[in-house]
């Protein structure tokens, strides 16, 4: 028996800490900025100067990503028995020790060591280890602090684009990367170090039946479990892949400078819009509803981006903008779908269990999916071929959450 609880509301929650909220938030946008959307920006020029293919180049990336998927289990551990500040501080550092040595690679080699270091540094400061944070430091109020972080880490690619793009524009690849690591070391590390002291007790948790060996494989093995899990999945490939591609395949587009820069940044600010929408009129509609259309707003905008080509340069413009309202907003609340799509349809009191299962799927799909956008790449066809690849997985993970739902809401009505 899968318990499927729908929303539950504490009547008397402990109000999160709004100062320690929003400097971890900020935190949170600059290694966002700094390490997640500048890889974009720096491998046209990475790939000239080392004389790299595209698909060389995507796979540092991609091991960046690997490494940060396999080593979330751990740093969620480390976090639970209360060791948040220690790992979130070395984190930052290993981040500006990592971006300060990539401002000196010669060679492929380097240029993936120092990515496969920024992709430890990922897994101990970006979401999931904040998440952890503040569920843990406010057991009743987290939701709030965690849409708080959105908002600023939505902000991300906003901020950042265009000040490391100033940054590269003005004093080369190599400096922009050496002032981005000054952010880490003086910023996000001393943050860190100050704000997350005091870190609660780790609590014991107490075993059931429900949480023995038995049990946990029949959820593993329940078919909303496997089906929420292909959605998560895909979905994340889709959303990896397209970031780490997207100034080199507006630039294919023959786009002016300005609107390289500028759609990948606007992109951003929707999908905080996304999440205030969703924050302030979730109460007023119905929640599976949104949970299902929600997620279709990714391949309406990769149809978007399709069509582009196809266009006059006046309406294209007007397609891969929206794209962006698409794509964005439904990337902005996507975040919030996977994370609690488990707790809706599956089972609710092994939510952490159950999403570390799906650990490694996650961290090779996050790991393959831009290097697979590289390899698809071609001269004569652009990112054309991988873009409909990300439109068939984008839909099938739909229909998985879709499924997932049905069969969740019928076994609900029918006990």
């Amino acid at each position: 028996m899968h318990e499927q609880p729908i929303h539950m509301v504490n009547q008397n929650p402990a109000p999160h800490h709004p100062r320690l909220v929003l400097w971890l938030s900020l935190a949170q946008l600059i290694s966002w900025g700094s390490i997640f959307y500048t890889f974009a920006l720096i491998m046209a020029p990475v790939e000239r100067e080392l004389g790299l293919s595209r698909a060389q180049s995507s796979l540092a990336f991609s091991l960046a990503l690997l490494v940060e998927g396999l080593l979330a289990y751990p740093v969620g551990r480390w976090i639970d028995r209360g060791h948040e500040r220690a790992v979130m501080t070395a984190g930052s550092v290993l981040a500006a020790v990592c971006l300060a040595l990539h401002s000196l690679v010669t060679g492929v080699l380097g240029l993936y060591a120092v990515w496969a270091g920024l992709g430890a540094a990922m897994a101990a400061v970006l979401y999931s280890p904040a998440f952890a944070v503040v569920t843990r430091r406010f057991p009743h109020d987290f939701r709030r602090a965690i849409i708080t972080m959105t908002f600023l880490g939505g902000l991300a690619s906003t901020v950042f684009i265009p000040l490391t793009a100033a940054l590269m524009a003005g004093w080369g690849w190599r400096a922009a990367l050496v002032s981005l690591a000054l952010l880490h070391l003086l910023v996000c590390a001393p943050l860190h170090a100050f704000m997350l002291r005091g870190a609660p007790v780790p609590r014991a948790t107490p075993l059931g039946d429900k949480t023995g060996p038995a049990g946990l494989r029949r959820i593993l093995l329940s078919a909303p479990f496997l089906l929420i899990g292909v959605f998560v999945v895909l979905m994340m490939a889709v959303t990896v892949a397209i970031p780490a591609h997207m100034v080199s395949l507006l630039r294919e587009h023959g786009l002016r400078e300005a609107w390289v820069i500028g759609i990948p940044a606007s992109i951003g600010a929707i999908q905080v819009l996304g999440r205030l929408l969703l924050y302030f009129f979730e109460h007023h509609f119905d929640l599976h509803t949104a949970n299902r259309l929600i997620p279709c707003l990714i391949p309406l905008g990769l149809v978007a981006l399709l069509a582009t080509p196809l266009l006059a340069p006046e309406q294209a413009v007007w397609a891969l903008l929206l794209f962006v309202a698409l794509y964005g907003m439904g990337n902005g609340m996507l975040t919030i779908v996977k994370g609690t799509a488990i707790a809706q349809y599956v089972n609710r009191d092994q939510v952490a269990t159950l999403n570390g299962a799906l650990g490694l799927p996650l961290a090779l799909s996050r790991a393959s999916a831009p290097v697979l956008l590289g390899v698809l790449w071609t001269p004569q066809l652009g990112y054309t071929r991988g873009l409909w690849l990300l439109l068939a997985l984008s839909l099938l993970g739909v229909g998985a959450l879709m499924l997932a739902q049905r069969m969740a809401l019928a076994h609900r009505s029918a006990s």
